[in-house]
Order: C-alpha cells, then sequence, then structure tokens
C-alpha cells in the first residue's frame, strides 16, 4: 500500500518527466509507457536520446509522433553519460514551464503507475521541494534487489548520509521528483562532476542552497516515498568498475560541496 501521504488524493499537476536513453531499443517497454499517458492526464514524458548506437532513436521517435505532446524526444550526436542526459532533460523541460519535473529510469524497475505517488506527496506537502523513491524491504511490498546491491547500497547510503549530514536511505533509485522553480534551476545550472553518483551531487547542492550541509531545512524539503513495487532489470548498465569508483566520487563530492 502506498504511504498515507501519497492517499488524500492531491490534484496532478502538469509535469515533465526525463527519461535518459541508451541503447534501449531492444529493452525499452513502450506499451507501457503508452498505456500510462493514455491512463493519465498532466504527464509528458521527454525522451533522451544519449547517443545510442542501436536503433533506440526510431522508437522514441516514433513514441512522439504516435502519441504528440505526450513524447517528446532529444537527441545528442553522441554519448555524454547519464547525469548529462539527466541534466540537460530537466533543463529542457524547465523551458516547458511545468508545475514540476523528474526523471525516471528507462528500464521501469520503478513502475510508471507509482508516479502519481510522487505528484500527491508535492500537492500535499507545499514545503517538499524533492520527492525520492526509497526501496525499502517492507512486509507487504514488492521490492525485489540482489543481495550484492542490497548491502552494497546499504553501506553506501550510510556513507552518503555521513557526508551529508542527511538521513538519507536510497540515494541511488532513479525515480526523483522536483518542484520546476528556480531552486532546480540552479542546482543545474553546472555539469555534475560525478557520472554514476550525480544524485548525490543533486542532494549536495540542494542543501547548499539550502543553508549548507546538515542545515535541518534540507531534510524538511526532501521526502522519501517507500516504493510499493520495485524489481532488478536485466540488462543494466552498472559494471564492477563503477562501484570501484563510487567511493572516489564520494570523496569528490565532499571535497567539492561538504567544505564550503
Amino acid at each position: 500500500m502506498p504511504d498515507d501521504v501519497t492517499q488524500r488524493g492531491a490534484p496532478v499537476e502538469d509535469v515533465v518527466i526525463v527519461v535518459p536513453c541508451y541503447n534501449e531499443a531492444a529493452r525499452l517497454d513502450v506499451s507501457a509507457f503508452n498505456r500510462f499517458v493514455d491512463a493519465h492526464g498532466g504527464y509528458r514524458f521527454l525522451l533522451v536520446d544519449d547517443g545510442s548506437e542501436d536503433d533506440t532513436s526510431k522508437v522514441l521517435e516514433g513514441m512522439a509522433r504516435e502519441r504528440p505532446g505526450r513524447f517528446e524526444v532529444l537527441s545528442f550526436d553522441r554519448n555524454r553519460g547519464k547525469a548529462e542526459a539527466v541534466r540537460r532533460g530537466l533543463l529542457e523541460a524547465m523551458n516547458q514551464r511545468p508545475a514540476m519535473v523528474g526523471f525516471w529510469d528507462a528500464d521501469l524497475a520503478t513502475p510508471l503507475e507509482l508516479l502519481p505517488d510522487f505528484t500527491n506527496v508535492m500537492g500535499a506537502r507545499p514545503s517538499v521541494s524533492l520527492v525520492m523513491g526509497s526501496r525499502v524491504k517492507l512486509l507487504g511490498r514488492d521490492v525485489h534487489r540482489s543481495a550484492a546491491r542490497h548491502y552494497i547500497g546499504r553501506i553506501f547510503a550510510t556513507v552518503v548520509s555521513s557526508i551529508l549530514r542527511l538521513p538519507v536511505y536510497d540515494t541511488q533509485c532513479g525515480a526523483k521528483l522536483f518542484r520546476a522553480d528556480g531552486e532546480i534551476r540552479r542546482t543545474l545550472e553546472r555539469p555534475f562532476i560525478t557520472r554514476w553518483i550525480f544524485d548525490v551531487e543533486i542532494l549536495a547542492r540542494f542543501a547548499l542552497g539550502r543553508g549548507g550541509l546538515g542545515h535541518p531545512e534540507v531534510g524538511m524539503a526532501i521526502y522519501e516515498v517507500p516504493l510499493s513495487t520495485w524489481h532488478d532489470i536485466a540488462g543494466s548498465r552498472i559494471r564492477l568498475r563503477d562501484f570501484v569508483r563510487a567511493p572516489l566520487d564520494v570523496l569528490r563530492i565532499w571535497w567539492t560541496y561538504g567544505r564550503v
């Protein structure tokens, strides 16, 4: 069951969700995206083709042709990495002047049907500026992660919480929603210094804009939604070298933002 805040029936406003795509032609669930936009008004998707080398661009352009106004495509001539695809996509989405913007992983490990839970939190809590999915394995929830990723994730989250001085449970879930205002635009104005853990960097920048790491106002402006459903999806682009590089990237984030 969704958390109590998400059941209050807050109205859905105009939302643009960025979906970064790199070589997703074979696994992008086009029918799931179509079902969602057909059943839910107020949501649009900006599909970012991050220099794919397969037929991803054809798939995305086909989606935009079939449902104009619900899907749009932003294409890069070369691969720039997920962090930059998300950053540029969010800035482009902001130009459409929606009430909210966000990003969602293309593999739909977090089902699109959970997106209204995020927007309802925004509607019910005016003080919240960032809503994040959190993969918490609780009774009655359909959350499945490999044991290795779960335990590595818990260690990583503990380290990040210490660095940011923020009790965050899950920084890396690929489902996040922001109020489309000047705060998020300032957060995104410069390229990220990391390619994989840019989610942590977003939190660090957000905290600095709210008074600094550890400032009590930061925790009140961020809301983690425990997901009712999340599944590991085959074909993940995360590799062993990413896990090895992550501690170094955390140190870079601390050095850049934590000492300000």
